[in-house]
């Protein structure tokens, strides 16, 4: 079996991850990673620009995988399931999922403990949009800017005082060994989490049904069904980086899921969101609550939120 990856250190944790699971279920299968390097991998040449900005957004993380899936080179992608598009391409599938780590962001600043803390009118650099609404929907003070780069380079480019404070996937961080790096933590209540951050997920032919029973061995099918409900709201909304979106689905008891979404403006001050709770055993459960969801936040969003960025 191949799997195929992004070159970054959190990427090859995650694929090394992903190895020694399927190796624990399956001694006896042979498995090679193979790194493939991707449009949405960033270098210097590219400058600050949002991903939002750029022709694909975050599906060019999983371009150059998902065609290394379709033409045979590997068996299995390992993504971030948050950088995944809602629309995959067509012969590929993503319903295997790991156990999800922690889904909340991180605040990361060397002259303040929490947002709240940051003096009037501080920088705070992030790719992401949706950071960026919630940020200035609690702080409109703030300056915010682009910040690109992987987990590391993000890190250097705050240390050099680049920014005054970032925020990035605390389970990125984690992954990583980086806690240390890490001021305090957002509550979901703080900043709704991107749609399945804390997810790691593999995409495969829809086809290949001897890499889907090798995968099913290690698939958590509660998580599974998280992923399924808050990407259903989002392709509801048909969202993708150019939109403010978050979307956080929990179990709150054995088979009663709590799924929580929002859309924001651009700049923060309009936040349109939904709260549903509903009994969930079977995917279809779940993707008619994440439909639901999805439906309650498009019919109070006014259309030029989704649209701003597309």
């Amino acid at each position: 079996m191949k799997i195929g990856t992004r070159g970054s250190k959190l990427a090859l944790i995650q694929a090394q991850k992903l190895l020694k699971l399927i190796q624990a279920k399956n001694p006896n299968l042979s498995i090679e990673i193979v790194v493939i390097e991707t449009s949405g991998d960033w270098k210097p040449s590219h400058g600050e620009t949002l991903l939002s900005e750029a022709d694909g957004g975050k599906g060019l993380f999983a371009k150059e995988i998902e065609m290394a899936i379709l033409d045979g080179r590997v068996d299995v992608g390992v993504h971030s399931l948050k950088d995944v598009p809602t629309f995959l391409p067509k012969g590929l599938i993503v319903d295997h999922v790991l156990d999800r780590d922690n889904p909340c962001d991180a605040f990361i600043s060397k002259i303040a403990k929490t947002v709240n803390d940051l003096p009037q009118n501080a920088t705070v650099g992030t790719s992401s949009m949706r950071r960026g609404s919630i940020l200035l929907s609690h702080r409109p003070d703030l300056n915010i800017v682009p910040l690109r780069g992987n987990v590391d380079t993000r890190l250097k480019k705050l240390e050099d005082g680049q920014v005054d404070a970032t925020i990035l996937a605390a389970a990125g961080l984690e992954r990583m060994g980086l806690e240390s790096k890490i001021a305090s933590y957002l509550s979901v209540e703080e900043m709704l989490p991107a749609v399945c951050q804390g997810i790691i997920a593999m995409e495969i032919r829809e086809n290949d049904t001897r890499t889907s029973e090798i995968l099913d061995s290690i698939h958590d099918h509660k998580t599974g069904l998280l992923a399924v409900a808050e990407r259903a709201t989002l392709s509801v909304l048909d969202g993708s980086c150019r939109t403010p979106i978050g979307s956080y689905a929990e179990f709150v008891e054995e088979d009663k899921m709590r799924l929580r979404a929002l859309v924001a403006s651009p700049d923060g001050s309009d936040i349109c969101d939904a709260d549903e709770t509903e009994n969930v055993v079977t995917i279809e459960d779940a993707l008619a609550l994440g439909t639901r969801v999805g439906e309650l936040i498009k019919a109070k969003t006014p259309k030029q939120y989704l649209q701003a960025h597309a």
